[in-house]
C-alpha cells in the first residue's frame, strides 16, 4: 500500500479521544499533528475561520474524509489546494463543520422545553432565543413549532447562527428532503406535538417546504463561537451537540459567551453528551432539568 493511501486510512480511523498519533509510530504521529496544526493556522490566516481549538480527534476524522473525497494524497497537498482555490475550501468546510441535524432531535428535550421551560418564558413580555451552531436549521424550526403551539412564537425572536454559509442558505430556504419527513414526524409526535406534523409543510418535487410563517420570527446569521462576541441579550440559549467538537479552551469560551448573553436566570440547553461540570462556568449555572442538560444562569 502506498504511503498516501496509508495516511488517508489512518486519519479516517483516528481515535475518538485525545491527540494520539493517527499514522502509526510516535514520530509519524507528531509529524501528522504538526501538519494538521499548519493546515488550521493557514485556514485561519487565509479565510478567518478558526478551527485551531476544535477537538484533535474530531479534526483527524474529518480531514481524513476530506483527503479521500477531495482526492488529496497528503495534508500539505490539501492545504495548498484550499489556499489557492476558495471553492475547494468551501468543500472542505462541509467536512470541518459536519452540517448534519434533524427536526426534534432528542424528542424528550423538546418535551421538557414544552412542559417546563416555555411556561417560564411566558413570564417575559418578549423573548429572545439564541441557537448557536444551527446547521441547516432543523432545530430552529423545531423550536418555532413548539413556541407556536404553546402560544409564544409571536413575541419571540430566534437568532440561529452558524459559521457555514452553505448550511445557513439551506436553513433560510426551509426546504428538506421528503425522505426525512417520516423521522421528523416520529420525533415531533414524541416531543408532545399537538397537531399533525403535515400541517407545517407542503410537499413538492420530492421535498418538504416548511410553512413560511415559521420563518418570520427566525433570523439566520453568521457567527463564530471561536472568534465572535455576544450580539444580543437573550432569555434562552440552545447549543446542542456542538461543544463536543471543541477542546476545553474553546468550550470555556463558548460557555462564557452564553453566560454573557443570558439575562438573569436565563436558560441554557446543551446536548446529551455535553456538560458544564468541569468548565470555568460550572459554578455560574445550576441544573434545572439535568437529564436533558438544561441549566439556569445564576
Amino acid at each position: 500500500m502506498q504511503k498516501s493511501a496509508r495516511l488517508v486510512e489512518s486519519y479516517q480511523a483516528a481515535p475518538t479521544s485525545g491527540m494520539e498519533a493517527a499514522a502509526g509510530d510516535g514520530d509519524n504521529g507528531c509529524h501528522a499533528d504538526s501538519e494538521m496544526h499548519q493546515l488550521m493556522e493557514a485556514i485561519y490566516l487565509q479565510y478567518s475561520y478558526d478551527f485551531r481549538d476544535y477537538s484533535g480527534a474530531s479534526q483527524k476524522r474529518r480531514v481524513g474524509q476530506a483527503l479521500a473525497h477531495l482526492a488529496c494524497p497528503t495534508i500539505p497537498a490539501l492545504q495548498a489546494g484550499v489556499l489557492r482555490d476558495p471553492g475547494m475550501f468551501a468543500q472542505l468546510l462541509q467536512y470541518l463543520t459536519i452540517p448534519v441535524s434533524e427536526m426534534f432531535r432528542d424528542p424528550t428535550f423538546f418535551l421538557a422545553l414544552r412542559q417546563q421551560v416555555i411556561p417560564r418564558l411566558h413570564t417575559y413580555p418578549s423573548v429572545k432565543v439564541w441557537i448557536a451552531g444551527c446547521s441547516t436549521g432543523e432545530e430552529a424550526y423545531s423550536l418555532a413549532i413548539v413556541l407556536k403551539e404553546e402560544g409564544l412564537l409571536e413575541r419571540t425572536q430566534i437568532y440561529a447562527t452558524d459559521i457555514n454559509p452553505h448550511s445557513l442558505d439551506k436553513a433560510r430556504q426551509g426546504i428538506f428532503p421528503l425522505g426525512s419527513i417520516k423521522g421528523h414526524t416520529a420525533n415531533y409526535q414524541k416531543s408532545g406535538g399537538k397537531q399533525a406534523f403535515s400541517d407545517y409543510y407542503c410537499a413538492a418535487y420530492n421535498a418538504a417546504i416548511l410553512d413560511k410563517s415559521l420563518r418570520e420570527n427566525i433570523t439566520f446569521a453568521d457567527h463564530s463561537l471561536a472568534t465572535d462576541s455576544v450580539f444580543s441579550e437573550t432569555q434562552m440559549v440552545l447549543c446542542r451537540n456542538v461543544l463536543i467538537y471543541f477542546n476545553q479552551k474553546l468550550q470555556d469560551r463558548a460557555l462564557g459567551l452564553f453566560h454573557e448573553s443570558l439575562s438573569h436566570r436565563g436558560l441554557l440547553g446543551l446536548g446529551r453528551k455535553e456538560s458544564i461540570d468541569f468548565s470555568d462556568y460550572a459554578t455560574r449555572f445550576e441544573a434545572v432539568i439535568k437529564p436533558e442538560r438544561i441549566f439556569r444562569k445564576l
